[in-house]
């Protein structure tokens, strides 16, 4: 993993969330060293977290224009 990336924080949702099923999708096919592997995977989960704070900041968002409590999305 040469390339340079891009810092977390200045992704926005779709760009942390499109690299995130890059790295899930590389992780799950590709043989990897074990130093490797685990960048990837803190780089995915440092990504996860990006997105479900992202989420939550547009929920809360969201919540303040309308003056309402949004009923809670199941996600399965």
């Amino acid at each position: 993993m040469t390339e340079k990336l891009t810092p977390v924080k200045n992704l926005n949702y779709e760009q942390a969330f499109a690299e995130l099923e890059k790295v899930v999708a590389e992780l799950e096919a590709e043989e990897r060293s074990l130093d490797e592997s685990l960048a990837q995977f803190e780089r995915g989960q440092a990504l996860a977290k990006h997105c479900s704070d992202l989420l939550e900041k547009a929920e809360l968002k969201i919540q303040q224009i309308s003056g309402e409590d949004l009923i809670p999305l199941d996600v399965e």
